[in-house]
């Protein structure tokens, strides 16, 4: 695949993508300490009725795509407890995703301080690099890790000619070549939320994952960035073990 010389779609005026694509929702949760002091045995009724809840979600059609993963970010996020990272083909259901929650008790002592919601959308930038793929195929959780954040380029990026633009990426993906152990799943915000795009990086190995984000400081790519903050370190966890981190 060549470099696409009209981003903007003025010159070719590429019709619009009515395309099924994969929407993500990464729900950041923080637990009001007053839930601490209940007794353990309201605790864990609090705790079961909302696991339901959650659970409950997951029982749809097969064609409906939803995918949860659970991770808590107890010990790593001071404003969060735990992040909820849903995976949807219809926006409308991580409506009801939350709605469910809203009804349980325990969402009386729950908190959201962020939430960000995202795309699958082929990269312009990756298909031409022979073995990058397609930027479709997302394989959410697979290590123990997840690193999330938002990201926002500066508008100089977009004022820049398309060959430089890929020339600048070419050198971002060659340098992140050897960090064999972290996988890059990238979704887009563009007009849906507060930023463009949401990077969650998946791995068994944070020191490998630092390295990584260290390196690429030194690509010309990062004069571009606005914006890659905050980052969320968050620790793989089944629901029981999540709940049981919070009190």
């Amino acid at each position: 695949m060549m470099v696409d010389l009209d981003p903007s779609g003025q010159v070719t005026q590429k019709p619009a993508d009515r395309a099924q694509r994969q929407y993500l929702n990464y729900a950041f949760y923080k637990l009001d300490p007053a839930f601490r002091r209940l007794s353990q045995s309201e605790q864990a009724e609090l705790k079961q009725e909302f696991t339901a809840a959650v659970e409950g979600w997951l029982d749809a059609p097969a064609e409906a795509g939803r995918i949860l993963r659970t991770y808590s970010t107890v010990g790593t996020r001071a404003e969060t407890d735990f992040m909820l990272w849903r995976m949807a083909f219809d926006l409308r259901d991580f409506n009801d995703a939350q709605a469910r929650l809203n009804r349980t008790r325990l969402a009386g002592y729950l908190t959201q301080p962020y939430n960000f919601i995202s795309m699958q959308k082929r990269s312009q930038y990756v298909n031409r690099v022979e073995g990058s793929g397609h930027g479709l195929e997302l394989l959410p959780g697979e290590g123990t890790y997840l690193f999330v954040y938002p990201f926002v380029k500066t508008r100089a990026w977009y004022d820049l000619s398309p060959h430089a633009r890929q020339g600048m990426m070419d050198e971002h993906i060659y340098a992140s070549g050897p960090f064999k152990g972290v996988r890059l799943n990238t979704s887009y915000s563009y007009g849906i939320d507060d930023q463009e795009f949401i990077v969650a990086f998946d791995s068994d190995y944070p020191q490998e994952f630092v390295d990584l984000v260290g390196r690429l400081r030194y690509t010309e790519a990062s004069l571009y960035t606005h914006r890659d903050t905050p980052m969320f370190t968050c620790v793989k966890k089944d629901l029981a073990g999540l709940l049981g981190d919070l009190a």
